[in-house]
């Protein structure tokens, strides 16, 4: 029975948005592939238990009932999706840039949409160079830090929930008033020189001069990487 429920709950987050709450886009088939053998299996054990039990009444016996419990967090896993990590968890992790030195040209497009991950690492490793004075499009959720300012962040996984960081854009320039923690935004801008440390790891976060900015609904899939 946990099988069966287990497999069933990994094929329905898996054929539906829920599994983006906790792993990469990327993995959706082998979760399905996942769920599909789970429920093979338990399909594959009751058949066997019932015809063991079948053949043999007088030496079967019953399991203790306690071991019931063990559905529950199956049930738990069902009925309750659990939000993707926002501010809170961003607020206790330092930004979490990856250095690297391939920067393509950004695409046609005025404003360009941009990943946020991207953006900022564009603007520490590459000074900005490749945004080229472009207008820039980023999304992210609000974030207020320990000094009372707000920042766009974004959640980035390497696998899983489990191994989310964040990664932290100051705002410059046109910024939206009254901004709440994980109210998400659409930012227009450009490349400014500003930055400032990340008090948790001392990072390097670069700023975004906002000139346009606006409130959004949070997007299906809330996390990058």
């Amino acid at each position: 029975m946990v099988l069966l429920l287990v497999g069933g709950a990994i094929l329905r987050a898996s054929v539906t948005d829920l599994y983006l709450r906790y792993v990469k886009a990327g993995l959706q088939p082998f979760l399905i592939a996942s769920g599909i053998l789970l429920v093979a299996a338990a399909v594959a054990t009751l058949w066997y238990e019932l015809r063991s039990k079948h053949d043999d009444h007088e030496h079967s016996h019953r399991e203790p009932a306690v071991a019931w419990l063990l559905v529950l967090p199956v049930f738990a896993l069902l009925l309750v999706a659990p939000p993707a990590l926002g501010s809170y968890a961003a607020n206790r992790s330092g930004t979490a840039l990856q250095e690297t030195s391939d920067f393509p040209p950004l695409p046609a497009g005025d404003p360009v949409k941009v990943g946020l991950v991207d953006y900022a690492t564009r603007a520490v490793y590459d000074e900005g160079k490749s945004l080229d004075k472009r207008r820039v499009q980023l999304t992210g959720f609000v974030l207020i830090g320990h000094d009372g300012a707000p920042y766009l962040a974004r959640m980035t996984l390497s696998c899983c929930a489990a191994d989310a960081r964040p990664v932290k854009i100051g705002l410059d320039g046109q910024v939206p008033t009254g901004l709440a923690a994980d109210s998400w935004l659409e930012v227009v801008g450009k490349y400014t020189t500003r930055s400032t440390k990340d008090d948790v790891n001392d990072g390097v976060i670069p700023y975004i001069e906002i000139e346009e900015a606006r409130r959004i609904d949070a997007p299906t899939n809330q996390y990058e990487g």
